[in-house]
């Protein structure tokens, strides 16, 4: 992901509102930070040049403390937007990537690992707090600041001006060159990170299995590999964190050296007057510090920009094409499944198959482990379109291609039990109403009945007992 990737802009509303907000804070900042300089280097003249007593810089002096307390007003504001507005991208983009993994289906959830995708919308969006709080306010100021700067001092000094314009491009050169660098190095500590989270979780689900086999002390040994491979990858991002900080810090502190020691010569021979080449040296730092500070953020942002990459890698997914006819009713529906096959990359994961179901018809779907019958249910549930064949509905005389109905609507009258039920984290009631939210308590109750789980009204809290993860403190069956 680029430091300031269009797509995150598109995807998140409060980060366009955000970017607004820096750049009009960037440039309060910079007219800050020039007007600062040249109050300082007046008074200090009027000092030392024209005699004047502290009483008489009263002023000035007032103007300086009002200044100091506006900037620190404006970073004030800059801390507090940017805590919100990470908040509120980070819930935006949480949001969009779990509606889009729904819609994409468990199809493509099959090919990804659960802790990946778990670590990478919890722990790995918190990164984008370093990116917004610190990185994005730079990198506006890394435009705005020098800019301004270099206008201010080409207008009373133009050989500082000229050195300027010479040493500020070097920093964000050397900066690209050194961000390479660590952009490798943070992708290969995400991967490992993402590994570590999925080996872990895999242990965790197999404990009991390992535990019964006498294996669960002997996985040690993979978890101190999988850490030390995360430790030694973090480690490198560090090492060229602090390589990189050493370079950019000394390349900035000679630049400075050099517009201050010409401005030294010509001020002992009487080439520059003092409140120039004060202004100049007070606001040659300001120049380099956001450039700097940019470099420097960089590398704590870059796991957030990782992570933000992989979700916008994500969101760009195309889901599953679906139609928008509206499907028939299904008391009164054949269902034709014609010659439909699936091929995988590497194998066929369903021979073409041909049959029909009539409305009331009961039928089993028998076959050896891979012959392809979960592959058939994802097929008529729209989950997985098919290689080739068809799924054709029909009732009434009229015959619709599956493909072309809307799949919201179809699976609204669709009953389905899958191979491994999962009960999620929370009360009775909220699991029955999974499929249907507004499900009112009675219709709770009569789906409960319905399939013999009547039960759960003999439980102590009823409806409203709570269910562990995976449905622990009831059979799932």
């Amino acid at each position: 992901m680029r430091p300031l990737d269009p797509r995150l802009l598109r995807r998140a509303r409060a980060a366009r509102i955000y970017l607004a907000l820096t750049v009009a804070l960037g440039w309060a900042t910079a007219a800050l930070v020039l007007a600062q300089a040249l109050l300082l280097a007046r008074a200090i003249t009027e000092i030392f040049h024209g005699g004047a007593a502290l009483a008489d810089l009263s002023g000035s002096l007032g103007l300086l403390l009002g200044i100091a307390l506006l900037r620190a007003a404006v970073a004030w504001v800059q801390e507090s937007a940017a805590h919100a507005s990470a908040a509120s991208v980070k819930r935006e983009l949480r949001e969009a990537v779990l509606a889009h993994a729904v819609r994409l289906g468990p199809a493509w959830l099959a090919g990804e690992r659960s802790a990946e995708l778990a670590v990478l919308a919890t722990r790995g969006l918190d990164g984008l707090d370093p990116y917004l709080a610190r990185y994005l306010p730079q990198l506006v100021l890394s435009v705005v600041v020098p800019l301004t700067v270099l206008v201010a001092v080409g207008l009373r000094d133009p050989l500082s001006a000229l050195i300027l314009l010479v040493t500020l491009p070097l920093v964000p050169m050397f900066g690209a060159l050194v961000g390479w660098a660590t952009e490798r190095a943070q992708a290969r500590r995400w991967t490992e990170l993402q590994r570590l989270a999925g080996y872990f979780l895999d242990l965790v689900r197999g404990l009991p299995t390992l535990k019964v086999f006498g294996r669960s002390r002997g996985q040690l040994r993979g978890i101190r590999e999988q850490g030390e491979a995360y430790r030694r990858t973090t480690m490198a991002v560090l090492r060229v964190s602090f390589v990189s900080s050493l370079t950019l810090e000394l390349l900035a502190t000679i630049s400075v050296a050099l517009v201050a020691v010409t401005i030294g010569v010509r001020l002992v021979a009487g080439g520059l007057g003092l409140e120039a080449g004060l202004a100049v040296l007070l606001l040659a730092p300001e120049a380099y510090l956001p450039l700097r500070l940019s470099a420097q953020h960089f590398h704590a942002s870059q796991e957030g920009l990782s992570a933000a990459g992989r979700v916008l890698e994500i969101l760009e997914t195309p889901p599953p094409a679906a139609g928008d006819a509206s499907p028939p009713e299904l008391t009164r529906t054949q269902i034709h499944v014609e010659d439909v096959a699936v091929a995988r990359p590497d194998r066929p994961a369903l021979a073409p198959v041909r049959f029909s179901v009539a409305p009331g018809e009961t039928v089993a779907l028998v076959g050896p482990n891979g012959a392809g019958k979960s592959t058939l249910l994802a097929v008529l549930l729209g989950f997985l379109r098919p290689t080739s064949g068809r799924v054709v509905l029909e009732a009434d005389g009229r015959r619709v291609d599956l493909a072309e109905v809307d799949l919201e609507r179809w699976r609204a009258h669709v009953a389905w039990v899958p191979q491994a039920p999962h009960l999620f984290a929370g009360t009775v009631a909220e699991n029955v109403r999974v499929a249907r939210p507004d499900a009112s308590e009675e219709d709770v109750r009569r789906a409960l009945e319905a399939v013999g789980a009547d039960f759960v009204e003999e439980l102590p809290e009823g409806l409203a007992t709570v269910l562990g993860e995976r449905g622990a403190g009831v059979s799932e069956g």
